[in-house]
């Protein structure tokens, strides 16, 4: 394994961050192909095994249980400073919006539910998990900022944005002297290239960590066209983001495909590899075991510069799709599906 700085801290990340969604009881949640609490504890102490040191979850992933799971299987398998845990807090709901709850309310109950979930006394990184448009960014940074002081939390990251909302944030952020997002946690992959044309460039020149999701297009980039998962089948989610583009995108899956074959490795291998030569860390699930190995053989394989070439050949424009889709400042005022069977107190 690799490590490197995420973005301007100090905190020490392994290349492969492992995403936590696939974690948690299958019957609490938006998805129903979780792996349960004993698969996610071999999962969990597989990949310390191998070096990963770097975990993402979320307070919306299955009711909770997703960090709960994690939470328990780190205080088994790990000491505490040692890993680098990262979580998430969803938007304010309606509920609370007429209730009158402000931004900086919600962010502490949110944490603090997470942190019993995990049963841990801070989080290294809390992410914003997509924009509020319904809250002022100034309570959302002032109400971060407050966790940050009271060492609940190390660093604050986003997710699901646009360049110019993480722009803007930090130089609110710079002005009125509250924690910057260090990182953003947004779709990227082979098949959805759409943070190439401005987030990208953003990032690099102010030094922020790039943690991207759905690293491996939810399966698609791992199987050959015509190979099936039991999250390829059920993943209604994935499909809404997917299908619409899977004519376009079955060319650029038959390369890796074929790159896999050239360099006698997994397609799994490929496409990750190729996202680690732009990002610092991909966030990349596990349902079994196997998963790990890929993830981690990716981190030591080096892509020649033409096959790197031969791989971005064929992609054409995307549209918005998923959360950036849906999280719109009308969308943002109805329920939506990532608030679905929600831990009580977030409704």
């Amino acid at each position: 394994m690799q490590y490197t700085k995420l973005g301007n801290t100090d905190l020490e990340v392994s290349r492969i961050c492992l995403g936590c969604m696939g974690f948690g009881n299958a019957a609490a949640g938006q998805h129903s192909w979780t792996v349960d609490e004993t698969a996610t504890r071999e999962i969990i102490k597989h990949a310390l095994a191998q070096g990963i040191n770097f975990f993402d979850t979320a307070i919306a992933y299955q009711n909770g249980t997703s960090e709960e799971y994690l939470g328990r299987a780190l205080r088994d398998y790990a000491s505490r400073d040692e890993v680098v845990v990262a979580t998430k807090f969803l938007p304010r709901s309606t509920q609370e919006i007429k209730a009158g709850v402000t931004g900086q309310e919600h962010i502490a109950k949110q944490l603090d539910m997470s942190l019993q979930h995990l049963g841990m006394d801070y989080v290294d990184l809390y992410i914003y998990h997509m924009w509020d448009y319904q809250t002022d960014i100034y309570d959302i940074l002032d109400g971060l900022t407050q966790q940050v002081k009271e060492g609940k939390v190390r660093y604050i990251g986003i997710a699901n944005c646009y360049a110019y909302q993480l722009a803007k944030a930090n130089a609110l952020a710079a002005k009125e002297g509250f924690a910057p997002f260090v990182s953003v946690q947004n779709h990227y992959n082979l098949l959805f290239r759409e943070e190439e044309r401005e987030m990208a460039k953003l990032c690099a020149e102010d030094n922020i960590a790039m943690t991207p999701y759905s690293a491996l297009a939810s399966g698609r980039l791992a199987r050959r066209p015509g190979e099936m998962s039991k999250r390829l089948a059920e993943d209604s989610y994935a499909k809404l983001k997917y299908d619409g583009t899977a004519e376009a995108d079955e060319k650029i899956i038959l390369r890796v495909a074929e790159l896999a074959d050239t360099y006698g490795v997994s397609m799994t291998e490929i496409a990750l590899a190729w996202l680690l030569t732009k990002v610092t860390a991909p966030v990349a699930g596990a349902t079994k075991r196997h998963h790990i190995d890929g993830a981690v053989k990716a981190v030591e394989l080096e892509l020649a510069k033409a096959d790197i070439a031969y791989l971005e050949e064929c992609y054409i424009p995307h549209k918005l799709v998923g959360v950036m889709a849906q999280n719109t400042e009308s969308g943002n005022k109805k329920e939506q599906v990532w608030m679905k069977n929600a831990p009580q107190g977030m409704q």
